[in-house]
């Protein structure tokens, strides 16, 4: 244990989207940039901004595309990896329409849960991805996935590691530089998070691979440590810990980038993160949606007045 730990982690912060798909007041467009603003200041160089979804479905994301036009003017010639979620050709359509160069593609491991979430089964949406990756292709843009259900699904209970790795190899095939596991629901156990990289290991290159936990169960940290500690070196978590799946319900928020943050730092691994101005940035973003944080770090750092 803590043998060959990584020098350097990367987290990929997805508060402004993920974090705040959920929230039923809608944040204004001022507010999100003056969020992402504050995340790029302290140090976040890879941040999932928005998603070109159908505004009916996610009303919180009706403004993506007048957003990341105010992302772009400001940090359109920077090392910025500012990533939208795209379900589909309509949406990569409206992102292109606004030059966005970094789009998430998404499926899952659960056909019931595919269903609730974008109407369409496993190989319905991997049809819908192939759409979009050819038109990717010629347009030269950066392309993550992401896989939801990885650890447990709220339809169908446990998910299959094959099913797993039949999906991991169709998006590997269309070339996505990485792809993020999501612990949809929060129930992944250490035990699990090691089973399933070893299971990963002998066909996938685990530097693709990233890890995306809620903390509905608490064990998000405790999961994150496995994953390092197994060869994980890219972790998605949401500043302030906002979050949450409208199509699952009772999942809580995403592993707070501040536990994040101080489970790094106490093992000597760089994250390149200037907390106090990721707890600024969190702070405003948590008075915005009228919520109390569920970090304890940052609960801890706010109560006694400490920044850093």
């Amino acid at each position: 244990m803590f043998k060959d730990l990584p020098k350097q982690i990367k987290i990929v912060e997805v508060g402004p989207r993920d974090g705040l798909q959920n929230e039923k007041t809608f944040i204004e467009t001022a507010d999100k940039f003056t969020y992402i603003e504050k995340l790029v200041n302290a140090g976040l160089t890879s941040i999932e901004v928005g998603s070109f979804v159908n505004p009916s479905k996610i009303s919180q994301m009706k403004d993506s595309l007048e957003l990341y036009k105010l992302l772009d003017e400001k940090y359109g010639k920077s090392h910025l990896n500012l990533i939208c979620l795209i379900p589909n050709l309509v949406g990569l359509t409206s992102a292109l329409s606004v030059g966005v160069k970094s789009i998430a593609v998404f499926t899952s491991t659960s056909n019931e849960f595919n269903k609730k979430n974008i109407n369409a089964t496993i190989d319905e949406s991997l049809v819908r991805i192939t759409e979009v990756m050819s038109v990717a292709k010629v347009e030269g843009l950066h392309v993550r996935g992401y896989i939801s259900t990885v650890f447990g699904c709220p339809y169908e209970g446990k998910t299959s590691v094959e099913e797993l790795k039949r999906v991991l190899h169709k998006l590997f095939t269309h070339n996505v530089y990485e792809v993020s596991l999501g612990d949809t629901i929060g129930v992944a156990t250490p035990m699990q998070v090691e089973m399933i990289i070893k299971e990963l290991r002998t066909n996938f290159d685990l530097d693709k691979i990233a890890l995306h936990f809620h903390d509905t169960l608490g064990m998000a940290i405790s999961n994150i440590l496995v994953g390092i500690e197994n060869g994980i070196k890219t972790f998605d978590s949401s500043s302030g810990g906002l979050g949450g799946c409208p199509y699952a319900k009772g999942a809580t928020g995403n592993v707070t980038t501040e536990d994040v943050w101080y489970l790094l730092n106490s093992l000597g691994i760089s994250n390149n993160i200037d907390l106090a101005k990721l707890m600024e940035a969190s702070n405003f973003i948590l008075s915005k949606v009228n919520k109390e944080t569920p970090s304890k770090f940052l609960q801890y750092k706010n109560k006694s007045g400490k920044k850093s």
